[in-house]
Parts: C-alpha cells; sequence; structure tokens
C-alpha cells in the first residue's frame, strides 16, 4: 500500500506551470467530452487504473430505507456497509474499493430542490452522482492523490483553477482542523493561497442526526480565471462552484450528540456530473451541456414558445426560459422514478412524483402553449440521452409515455373541475369576504393536485387571497398524520448501534446460525413439525451498549449462537414465541420482536427474570402464527407465478407483505384485473394448490442461480449462496436443464410449506391500482379464505331478495321506495366492507348500482308527483302573492325543493319559500326560490336568515338555496314563517326605495 501510495503522490503532482500549458489543450478537449466520455472515463479511471468494482446505480426508490423518499446520494445503497449491518453473506460485504454513477432524486425531504428548478440555470430535481468509495481500505491520502489525478492530468482541468478546502475543526465539538488533509494537497502541488480552512457547516459532512461523520474535503473550480478568487469559495457565487465533495468518515454521532471514533474509516465521494460537464464543454450552465440541450431542442419543436436562449430572473420575460428548464428537467426525473417503478401517486415518494408531473405539465401547457401529450413525446429523447447508462429507460418508454400521458389527462380535468370548485365556493361567500376559506384551497390542492399558487392568481383577479395560515396549519396536520403512520412503528423498535456491532465482531463473536429457521418437517396427517432449538446467550444489547446482564423488566436486544425465530426480512413478518432458561422453564420469556443487523440476529425482549450472557435458553416459536406465515408466503409466490402465465412477462412485482393474517402484492399493471381476470387468478392458484406440488428449497450460490431460466427477483441485495424457493420442480433440473420450465421459481429468504395442498383455498378479497401502473393485491388462505366465500354467498343471496322485492312492487308509495332505496345503500356498504372474493364483490357493486338508480328513478318521479300536488293546493291558496310563505307536510328536502320549483314556474316573479316541521324531532326543512336577475335579496341570504333564527343554517346560489333548523311547537314556526316573509318583503322595499 505505501508504494502504491507513493506511486499516486508522484503521478499526481503537478507543477502551476505546466497545468497552465494544458489551458490551451482544455480548450480544444472540452468538445470532444461528451456525458457519455465523461461518465466512462470517470468509472475506467477508478477500475483500471485503482482497482474499483464499478456497481451499478440502485433504482431512485430507497432499499428498506424508511428514512428517504428517493435515493439522493451515491452513498444511499452503501449504508448497510457504513452502518455495519450488510449481511455477510452478501456481495454487498465483500466491498472494499467501488465506484459507481448513481441516479439521485432531490424533491421532497430534507434535501428539497424542486421550487429552485428553474430560477436558476444549476438546480435540478434529477442529477447523476459519479462517486468512488474506500470500505476499511485507503484513506486520505490516496482519496486526495486519485482526485487530482483525474481531474488534472486526465480531465486536464487547469490547476490554477481549482482550489480545494478543508475542515478548519470544531472547538465546541472538540474536533482539530484536519491538518492532515492540507498538508497532502500541498504535497499534491496544490497552491497554499488555494488551499481553504471552512468550518462544520461547509466542511464537515453527517449522514444524519445519528451515524457515520467525518470531514471532507471540497474541490471548487473557477469559471472565469487568470485571478485569486478563493474569496469566492462556498460564498454562493455562480462563478465559483463546488465539483467534487470527498467525505472522510473517520467518526461516529451517537444519540448523545456525541462523537466516537469509527473502528474503520471510510471515503465517500461525489461529484455530479452536470457541473463537472459544464467545466469540460466549457459552459456556464448545466443547461448548455449536451445532457440537455437535445432535450430543449425537442421541446421547442412541440411549442409554441421561442427558442431557449438561457436567460434567468427580470430577463427573462415571461418566463419562457424557466419553463424551459423545468420541463427538461422535470421529464428526466418522471423517466427515471418511472422505470424504477416510483409512479404518481397520493403519499411518500409517489406524491412528490406526481407533484413533479403536474409542475411540469403547466409549465408546458400554460408558458410553451405546447399541446396535450407534448410532455410524453419527450420520453424517447431522455430515453436517447441516458439510455446508454440506464438502459431501464429504454425498456421502460412506453409505460413511461402511458403513465404520463394518463396523469397528464388526468391534471387537467382536475384544473377544470377545480376551478368549478372556486366559483361554486366564491358564489356562497359574503360579498365583504376577504379570504378564501383554508378548507377548500387544501381540498382542492390535496385532493385535485390544484396548484395553491394557481389558486391565489384566481383569487387576485377578484381582490381577495387564500387564508394562507389555516392552509398551513392544516399541512402540518397531514404531514404529522403521515409521519405517525409511517415512521411510528418503525422507531420503537431497538437498532443496535455502529459500535456495538463493531464490538461484537472484535470479541469475535460468531454470527447468528439461524439456519434452524427451516427445520421442520411434514407428516404424514398434514402436520407440521418444528424441530426443538436450544441456543446459548452470546451477548445483551440496553441502553445502546452491550452488558453482560439485564434485570427483570429491562427491555433488551438479545444475541445467541443460534435460532429458530424467523427475523423480518423479505417481505415477511417476523416469528412470535418465547424463551425458557435452563433452570427456570415456568418462566417465559415472550420475544417482542426479531431483526437482522449484520449478520446478527437480534432477539427483542422484556425481561421477565435475571438474564445473562452464557445462559442456556430454550426457543419456542409461535406455531400457528409461523405456519399461518409459511401458508402466505407460498401463497405469495404461487400468485406471483400465476400473474406472470395469465398476464404476460411484463408483470413485474414491485413489493408484497406477508403476515399471518393476509398476504398483500403489489404488481405493475396497466389497469386492475377484471371479473374474469380475477376469477382466472384464483382458478389457477386453486389448481396449484389442488396439485399439492411439492416446494423444493435449495441453497445455490448467486452466480448460477441468476442463470435459471423464468426466475423472478426483486430489487434487494441477496446473500451469496442463495436460496431457490421453486414450485414442483427441484433446483437442481431447473440448473441442469436452461429451458423454461412454466413453474414458480423465485430467490427467497423466507419460510415456506413444503408442499402446495397446505394452502388449502385461496381467495382475493381485494384488487385495485394504488397509483396509475401498479396494482395492489391482498388476499386470505385456508379457513379465511373459505369464510370470505360464505359471507360472499350470504350478500349474493340477500342482493338477489332485494332485487326481487324492488321489482315485484309495481307502485310503491314514497315511502316505500326511500325504505329500498335505504336498504340498497345499506347492503352495498356492507359488500363494500365485508372480506369477500374481489371478483364477486365487482359483481354484486355492478348489481347495486343499478338497483340504486333504479330506485332513485322511482323516487325521483314519485316527489315530481307529490310536488305537483301539493303545489296546486298551494296555489289555489296563494294567488298573485309577491312573497309566499308557507308549510307543507314531508319529511323530504327534496320535496321541498321540488315544490318550490314548481310554484315558480307558475309564478315566476314571486319569492317563495316552504318549510316543513318534522314531528316528534322538531326539525325543521327549508327550501326557497326568488327570480333569477332580482337583486332585491338572493336566495342563500333568505334562506340562511331564516334558518339561523332556527338555530340552523343553510346555503345555496343567488336564486335556489335550502337549510334547516330547529321549531320547539307550532307557534315558533308561525311566528318563523311571519318573520320570513316580513324580511323578504323589507327587501323589496328597501331596492324600490
Amino acid at each position: 500500500m505505501a508504494a502504491c501510495v507513493r506511486a499516486l503522490r508522484g503521478c499526481a503532482r503537478l507543477p502551476v506551470s505546466a497545468s497552465s500549458r494544458r489551458c490551451s489543450a482544455l480548450s480544444r478537449a472540452r468538445g470532444q467530452y461528451t456525458s457519455q466520455k465523461v461518465r466512462r472515463t470517470f468509472i475506467e479511471f477508478f477500475t483500471e487504473q485503482h482497482a474499483h468494482r464499478a456497481v451499478p446505480s440502485a433504482p431512485v426508490r430507497p432499499r428498506g430505507d424508511p428514512s428517504l423518499l428517493f435515493v439522493n446520494a451515491g452513498m444511499n445503497q452503501f449504508k448497510p456497509i457504513l452502518l455495519g449491518c450488510a449481511d455477510p453473506r452478501s456481495e454487498m460485504a465483500s466491498y472494499r474499493r467501488v465506484v459507481n454513477s448513481q441516479k439521485c432524486v432531490r424533491a421532497g425531504g430534507k434535501h428539497n430542490d424542486l421550487e429552485d428548478v428553474g430560477r436558476d440555470v444549476y438546480h435540478h430535481t434529477f442529477f447523476e452522482m459519479l462517486g468512488n468509495w474506500s470500505f476499511g481500505d485507503y484513506f486520505k491520502v490516496e482519496a486526495c492523490a486519485m482526485a487530482w489525478h483525474l481531474l488534472t492530468e486526465v480531465y486536464e482541468i487547469p490547476a490554477e483553477r481549482l482550489y480545494v478546502s478543508y475542515f478548519s475543526g470544531d472547538a465546541a465539538s472538540g474536533l482539530p482542523a484536519d491538518e492532515e488533509t492540507r498538508h497532502i494537497w500541498l504535497s499534491l502541488g496544490v497552491r497554499p493561497d488555494h488551499v481553504l480552512p471552512f468550518g462544520m457547516k461547509d466542511n464537515f459532512w453527517e449522514m444524519g442526526e445519528t451515524g457515520p461523520c467525518g470531514p471532507c474535503t471540497e474541490i471548487h473550480y473557477d469559471h472565469v480565471g487568470n485571478r485569486s478568487a478563493a474569496a469566492l469559495v462556498n460564498a454562493d457565487s455562480p462563478d465559483v462552484v463546488e465539483i467534487w465533495n470527498l467525505v472522510f468518515m473517520q467518526y461516529n454521532r451517537e444519540g448523545d450528540g456525541g462523537l466516537r471514533a469509527l473502528p474503520q474509516c471510510s471515503v465517500d465521494t461525489g461529484m455530479g456530473l452536470e457541473r463537472l460537464l459544464t467545466v469540460l464543454q466549457g459552459k456556464r450552465s448545466n443547461y448548455d451541456t449536451d445532457l440537455f440541450t437535445p432535450l430543449l431542442s425537442a421541446i421547442h419543436q412541440c411549442s409554441k414558445a421561442p427558442a431557449y436562449s438561457g436567460r434567468t430572473g427580470q430577463a427573462d420575460a415571461g418566463r419562457v426560459d424557466m419553463a424551459y428548464r423545468v420541463v427538461a428537467d422535470h421529464i428526466r426525473t418522471l423517466c427515471v422514478c418511472i422505470a424504477d417503478g416510483v409512479y404518481p401517486g397520493m403519499t411518500g415518494a409517489e406524491l412528490v412524483l406526481r407533484r413533479i408531473l403536474r409542475r411540469a405539465v403547466r409549465f408546458s401547457t400554460e408558458v410553451l402553449q405546447a399541446p396535450e401529450g407534448a410532455l410524453a413525446s419527450l420520453v424517447p429523447t431522455v430515453a436517447h440521452i441516458l439510455g446508454d447508462a440506464y438502459p431501464e429507460l429504454h425498456a421502460e418508454t412506453g409505460r413511461i409515455m402511458e403513465i404520463i400521458n394518463v396523469n397528464e389527462a388526468q391534471f387537467l380535468s382536475s384544473l377544470k373541475q377545480g376551478r368549478r370548485v372556486i366559483d361554486r365556493t366564491l358564489s356562497k361567500m359574503d360579498r365583504d369576504a376577504v379570504k378564501f376559506p383554508a378548507a377548500v384551497a387544501w381540498s382542492l390542492h390535496r385532493n385535485l393536485g390544484f396548484p395553491l399558487d394557481l389558486i391565489d392568481l384566481m383569487l387576485e383577479e377578484r381582490n381577495m387571497a387564500v387564508d394562507k395560515r389555516g392552509v398551513e396549519q392544516l399541512a402540518a396536520q397531514q404531514e404529522q398524520l403521515q409521519s405517525r403512520s409511517e415512521g411510528g412503528a418503525e422507531e420503537r423498535g431497538l437498532h443496535m448501534d455502529l459500535q456495538s456491532l463493531a464490538e461484537l465482531q472484535s470479541r469475535s463473536v460468531p454470527h447468528t446460525d439461524d439456519s434452524p429457521k427451516y427445520s421442520y418437517s411434514l407428516q404424514h396427517d398434514g402436520a407440521y413439525v418444528f424441530s426443538p432449538c436450544r441456543a446459548s446467550v452470546l451477548a445483551l444489547y440496553c441502553n445502546q451498549s452491550l452488558v453482560s446482564e439485564v434485570s427483570e423488566g429491562q427491555r433488551c436486544g438479545m444475541v445467541l449462537d443460534r435460532t429458530c425465530f424467523y427475523a423480518e426480512q423479505g417481505g415477511q413478518t417476523h416469528d412470535q414465541g418465547y424463551f425458557t432458561k435452563d433452570g427456570l422453564q415456568d418462566v417465559l420469556f415472550p420475544v417482542e420482536c426479531v431483526r437482522l443487523a449484520g449478520g446478527y440476529v437480534v432477539h427483542e425482549i422484556t425481561a421477565a427474570e435475571t438474564l445473562r450472557t452464557g445462559d442456556q435458553i430454550q426457543l419456542h416459536v409461535d406455531e400457528t402464527q409461523r405456519l399461518a406465515c409459511m401458508v402466505k408466503h407460498t401463497a405469495t409466490h404461487v400468485l406471483n407465478f400465476t400473474l406472470r402465465e395469465l398476464l404476460g412477462s411484463g408483470i413485474v412485482q414491485r413489493g408484497s407483505h406477508i403476515t399471518a393474517d393476509r398476504l398483500r402484492f403489489d404488481f405493475s399493471s396497466k389497469a386492475s384485473l377484471n371479473v374474469s381476470q380475477l376469477q382466472e387468478v384464483e382458478r389457477m392458484v386453486q389448481d396449484i394448490i389442488h396439485q399439492n406440488d411439492v416446494v423444493h428449497m435449495k441453497e445455490v450460490p448467486l452466480a448460477r442461480a441468476n442463470q435459471i431460466a423464468g426466475l423472478r427477483t426483486v430489487d434487494e441485495v441477496y446473500p451469496d449462496p442463495v436460496r431457490v424457493v421453486s414450485v414442483g420442480v427441484a433446483a437442481s433440473e431447473l440448473l441442469s436443464n436452461h429451458k423454461h420450465k412454466h413453474t414458480s421459481v423465485e430467490l427467497c429468504c423466507g419460510t415456506h410449506l413444503l408442499r402446495t395442498g397446505g394452502i388449502r383455498d385461496f381467495v382475493i378479497v381485494s384488487e385495485r391500482q394504488m397509483v396509475k401502473g401498479i396494482s395492489r393485491i391482498i388476499a386470505v388462505t385456508g379457513d379465511d379464505a373459505k369464510q370470505a366465500r360464505e359471507a360472499g354467498q350470504v350478500l349474493l343471496q340477500e342482493v338477489e331478495s332485494l332485487t326481487a322485492r324492488i321489482t315485484a312492487d309495481h307502485t310503491p308509495s314514497l315511502a316505500t321506495a326511500q325504505r329500498l332505496s335505504k336498504e340498497v345503500g345499506l347492503l352495498t356498504d356492507a359488500v363494500e366492507s365485508t372480506p369477500i372474493p374481489q371478483w364477486q364483490r365487482r359483481e354484486l357493486q355492478t348489481r347495486l348500482k343499478a338497483l340504486q338508480r333504479s330506485t332513485n328513478t322511482t323516487i325521483r318521479k314519485l316527489e315530481i308527483k307529490e310536488a305537483a300536488a301539493k303545489a296546486k293546493e298551494l296555489l289555489n291558496r296563494h294567488s298573485n302573492k309577491a312573497v309566499l310563505v308557507d308549510t307543507l307536510e314531508t319529511d323530504s328536502i327534496s320535496v321541498v325543493m321540488k315544490t318550490v320549483n314548481q310554484l315558480s314556474e307558475h309564478a315566476p316573479d314571486s319569492l317563495i319559500m316552504l318549510l316543513s316541521h318534522l314531528q316528534p324531532s322538531g326539525r325543521v326543512l327549508c327550501a326557497c326560490q326568488v327570480p333569477k336577475g332580482q337583486v332585491a335579496v338572493s336566495a342563500s341570504e333568505w334562506a340562511l336568515a331564516v334558518c339561523g333564527r332556527l338555530g340552523g343554517n343553510a346555503g345555496g346560489s343567488a336564486t335556489v338555496a335550502k337549510g334547516v333548523g330547529m321549531a320547539t311547537d307550532v307557534t315558533d314556526l308561525l311566528e318563523t314563517m311571519r318573520w320570513a316573509e316580513e324580511f323578504a318583503h323589507n327587501k323589496r322595499q328597501q331596492t324600490t326605495n
């Protein structure tokens, strides 16, 4: 290693004069550096010259990391290594030197650049991070030398244009200045006035509130040159920009805020490809590089706007160039996210992507005047630019275009609907009101995706504004609810910290042997027998440290030499159960949770008695819960297989969750399954259950397993060797015969049945599209499936009975029709909420909708008939009255409204109000109508005044309104009628005067 370091120092040291002579060479080379070449040169520099392993970019959806919405840095996929919890059998655990180009999205969450995109020429929601890593291999000397060599020798960037920063120390944290890094840069030939100290804010990097951290050194580039630009480093100058950050992780931030030295130091570097390209291609804007210019040209071709000219701020008249940048950036983000399985939706990352898409649509249609569909037409251009590095963009082009088109159409429709809601709300508000209701604005934004700034613009034209404070409160409430639902359960667990894991390894504590979790057999009578498991307590973890003993009532994590408990992973929930201690067989220690941490299985318990390291224990898995999980997991594999057989090889698993009660399976699909498809999936699963096929499980080297034809995998880091689970055909046969066998075969660490007959029965109780392009199935098995079928039959009989009663009564009374309609509604709710086969739910819902339409039509006809009779009676009593206020007997507000409407048709110049007094409740129904165009009083004002007097409320339009109130007796009602008539007369008189 020392010889290697000396060699690196020698090749990287570059006299300034020599560098100056290369300025012209750089100018000539700039035209030769395409984005593809720059990316490829970076990877090859580290793989060919410095023995790094090239690792593909992780998808932008984080793997098992609930703290992130998107992968936002190159190090995200390597967090298990940095935290010491990588599976020791996985390929990742062997990483020492790694290089890659990582797809990153910064929108939503802590790193959110969304609203800045377009305003300047360098912010992006999607970008590529070039990076190299060392995990316990090289450190500061080699990292700096490699970086300097690549920039000045390979990319031929003039050294005098580069400035480097280093950590100046922090007295409050007890951290000294990183003099070592400063001396390294000086030894590499960097001028002293180009080596600059900065504090915690700029030159100390932290993964989060806790975890690995350390000083960093940044390399900055001066776009101008031939001057001293030291004062502009870290000063937010567009002329002097950071291009590469080298992080030296040598500390761990503890939960109490303190710092401890890491047992193994690592290097994490990141250089944005977009910024590097501006330097190498001689540009001042990321949007002027070849990552964007083809896109900007394509946008111009499909819009009515002038060509892109790179203006910002006030110089950008009409925000045209801002719109170009927004659309170009956002379409890249949409393509990359959708290709990686993140689709626009209503929560988390999906909600952020929905906002990105709708922001792009607005700028495309409103500013650039592009037609609907223009956004999706840019997808092939993105695939052409990025597809060589990320081939999934080529494979998913059609799907990406379809999803963008569908979501664009939905948004444009929502905009029209939102404008109608705003108009309707404004018509109901007092003329003197200046604040638009926060609840309506938030509902428009949250449910329809209506942009808040667009609401502001629409209201500004009417001298009104949104209640911003109210909207902020509603947004905060929503955020709290979401954070509780998404993160609450995760935080309650015991997570073994990095130092304790390192201590276990330094003590040579062996990784937990969890192979006994697979030790079970199937008897002739169909019963499963789970082998007993004895174990030794190797470590106890309590209050973020390893202890030798815990007392009764203390909550702790326990590490054993072996275990039969399944730790939560691969979508399957953890085992439940208990253990007993030798000598205390009558004292049960319940196991609350089981987790994996760096090869150790941590059992979370609350000690029922004193427990010490070295104790011998007997483990007892809850066999009923375990067997139920085995059933659901095997059923999930069979379901995955049948979906692909039925719908085609394009079906991709997007997630799953297996518990004792049910299974959940998410998969890519253009639309929800129809009734016949749902029935066919269930039939195909039932066939495999009845075949009672053997479920084969075998550990196979990962490289060999990946050669199996028809193998199903998901985006996970698999151990090596890996467990192959196949139905009906043994793994050995699949490996020896490369022809595709039509059977379920997956890489899986879960626990499974030994024969498919153990599933017994299978019913899909829910299937719906979570977001456009992703469907979710929820299914039950065994007795639960049988009960679902029986419940479906009961509901079917009830629907048939109700149908017979409705069709048999040809001349029902209004009361009978209303009662039958209510029964239809109650039965609809029961069909919606009861676990029954989803195909049957869809059929019953279709029948009930038809019944609801039929009963509603009958009620409407009967109400019109009744209203006509009552109107005729009232007209005979009140002919030619300017203000008509009276009562009628009905318990239907609809009849009251229809009677008022009929009266208005016969007396179009009259102000009409009818009240119905319900007994014994005392409730009063009110409806009124005034001539269209008259200005004396609005219907909503009149109804609100009358119902307000009765302690109620009302609403409506200028011509028609309705409401409710309460009247204690007939006298109270008569007095209200007199007051209502007087109110209307006074208003008419005021207008006349």
